[in-house]
């Protein structure tokens, strides 16, 4: 029987374990902290070492040079099931009046011809919380941040009850023999990606989410990309984000033109 240690650095298998262990941490920390942090798009991950913080959880303020970085928004509007439900004449009627100067864009019924959201029908929490984005900053948009910049609080209320006041397209695609797209009845388990229609109608309906159909497939498509990139952060929790960055470009195009047909 041999009377060599086990744990020597004369023992070839214990050097060997040892060795093996380190080149396995190694190759994990730059896997974990450098390789799939960088992958990301986001601006927290832009450099090395941000990245590197990141994955870490570091704090943003921690990093050096922090104190020039611009630091983004994101929508503090608290969406409840009780949002601005029943909303009075009044209100109603004073945000018909002060939706004449969205006409353009949003059309005279709050449907658009112009790639711009249908406003019909759409949920008031919905109207209230993306005018107030608009205005936060939250949400930024070259046409809609001088709109929102004079209105009150009062105004979006007024706005809001006003377009929910008005019937939204229905979910009608009986002219289409094809069937749904997966990514919309069933969206992709695999991925973490909940069904399109368990949030935004269709199987079901979440709080603050807007309704989709006989939107233009342009502007779906869009605010699919924008999340995805990352340039459009009001989603509460990132849920747009995390599952538009999960989405493929034809999953993307299918959901778009999916609702976009419903007139």
């Amino acid at each position: 029987m041999s009377n060599e240690r086990l744990v020597s650095m004369r023992n070839p298998w214990f050097v060997a374990s040892i060795g093996a262990t380190l080149v396995l941490f190694l190759f994990s920390v730059l896997v974990g902290f450098v390789w799939l942090p960088s992958a990301q798009q986001d601006a927290q991950f832009h450099g090395l070492w941000n990245a590197i913080c990141s994955a870490a959880g570091v704090p943003r303020t921690w990093y050096s040079g922090a104190r020039n970085e611009s630091v983004v928004g994101t929508s503090t509007v608290v969406v409840t099931p009780q949002m601005l439900e029943h909303p009075s004449t009044t209100s109603i009627g004073r945000g018909a009046t002060l939706a004449m100067r969205c006409t353009m864009c949003h059309g005279m019924r709050g449907l658009s011809e112009a790639n711009s959201p249908n406003l019909a029908g759409q949920s008031a929490a919905v109207v209230y919380k993306q005018l107030q984005d608009f205005r936060s900053g939250a949400r930024s948009n070259a046409i809609m941040a001088p709109m929102v910049v004079d209105l009150s609080d009062q105004d979006m209320k007024d706005l809001a009850a006003y377009y929910s006041y008005l019937p939204r397209l229905p979910a009608s695609h009986a002219g289409n023999d094809e069937p749904p797209p997966t990514i919309v009845v069933s969206g992709a388990p695999m991925r973490n990606i909940a069904p399109c229609a368990s949030c935004h109608g269709g199987v079901a309906s979440k709080v603050g989410s807007p309704w989709l159909e006989g939107q233009s497939a342009v502007y779906i498509r869009t605010q699919l990309q924008a999340f995805a990139s990352g340039t459009r952060r009001n989603d509460i929790s990132e849920q747009m984000r995390n599952v538009a960055r999960g989405m493929t470009p034809s999953e993307i195009e299918a959901a778009a033109r999916y609702y976009s047909d419903s007139r």
